[in-house]
């Protein structure tokens, strides 16, 4: 299938496979053409952190000649000019590495599929991996919840969507607890609306280490269901889960929220340019694809740094079908622009 998306019987998360048994979600080459990205976002047995290798040095052929002069390019667009950092700000001076996915669910994510004391150890030794591989950026854990998870039936309103139980978030946080770690609340919204879901959390990210994640991919606002086709977000979505998170920093005199916006398509996200910046909201651009190393930076480069809006991220997968191999930090880390937030799954 091509996208995360889940039924839930009892308390049990399955993935509902996309018509024409394809297992993979998309991400693009240099040509232009679409590749495999996460589907399931299922991880795997983990194996260890991160290696910080990388591969020795040769001469760059024609094609990466021509990358690198178009990065060339690129790079002028960044960094980019915003509000200047609020107190109390977590990027650009810290980097956040995040768990994700849902404790009720094997397939969704990393922070299901493992009992908790061994998953906050696994999230403890990338931790130390980041903080060894750039000596230079204080790293901040975080557990990304999907507290919004897109279904594949339509449920009593009619909006594809499965809202989690307070208790779960709390449960979640609770974990987040033991290790001084940041709490994303991730939204897929389905054939419901960012307006009528963010209010429900208010309370949870009123909290100083709450933030925010929102999917494009599961938000159906154009038209279809979600397994059956990709959705996106315009501007005007991302400014008012923006301007919702601004509210409740200044209502609450909070430090500046985190938004993360996943994206892996050209058309996850629309209007860029109209994204509106604002001192109290940090905007995370999330490169969200699997595949290959090379893969991964072509999606990195067409639809992050193409695409400038503030800051930027990247998706791990520990499953070996997403990524093998799994990208080194040292290649991470020697992007630009830089990598703030990271994501395993």
């Amino acid at each position: 299938m091509r996208f995360a998306l889940v039924l839930v019987s009892s308390l049990l998360l399955t993935p509902v496979a996309m018509h024409q048994g394809d297992s993979t979600r998309r991400s693009t080459s240099d040509t232009g053409q679409q590749s495999p990205r996460a589907a399931a976002r299922g991880t795997g047995r983990a194996r260890g952190s991160d290696s910080g290798a990388t591969r020795p040095a040769r001469p760059r052929t024609a094609e990466e000649l021509r990358i690198a002069r178009r990065d060339s390019i690129l790079d002028a667009l960044w960094p980019v000019k915003g509000p200047d950092p609020l107190p109390g700000a977590i990027l650009p001076e810290k980097r956040i590495v995040a768990y994700y996915g849902n404790p009720l669910s094997t397939r969704m994510g990393v922070l299901g599929e493992y009992p908790s004391d061994q998953m906050l150890r696994m999230l403890d030794a990338e931790v130390a991996a980041w903080e060894k591989a750039d000596p230079s950026t204080p790293v901040v854990p975080a557990l990304h919840l999907i507290a919004v998870v897109a279904q594949g039936s339509p449920g009593r309103d009619g909006k594809y969507r499965l809202r989690m139980a307070d208790t779960l978030i709390e449960r979640v946080a609770t974990w987040a607890a033991t290790r001084n770690a940041l709490v994303f609340l991730d939204v897929q919204v389905g054939l419901s609306t960012l307006q009528a879901e963010l209010p429900r959390l208010a309370g949870f990210l009123a909290r100083p280490n709450f933030h925010l994640g929102i999917d494009p991919e599961f938000a159906m606002g154009n038209g279809g269901l979600p397994g059956k086709r990709i959705g996106t977000y315009d501007a005007r979505d991302i400014n008012y889960a923006s301007e919702f998170l601004q509210g409740l920093v200044l209502n609450h005199k909070l430090p500046p929220k985190v938004l993360v916006v996943h994206r892996f398509t050209q058309r996850g996200v629309t209007n860029y340019q109209n994204i509106r910046l604002r001192p109290e909201v940090q905007v995370v651009m999330h490169m969200d694809g699997f595949g290959a190393p090379w893969l991964k930076r072509n999606t990195f480069r067409q639809y992050v740094k193409a695409e400038p809006v503030q800051f930027v991220g990247w998706k791990q997968f520990y499953k070996a079908k997403n990524d093998n191999p799994r990208t080194p930090i040292a290649e991470i880390v020697a992007l630009n622009p830089k990598v703030l937030y990271i994501q395993y799954q």
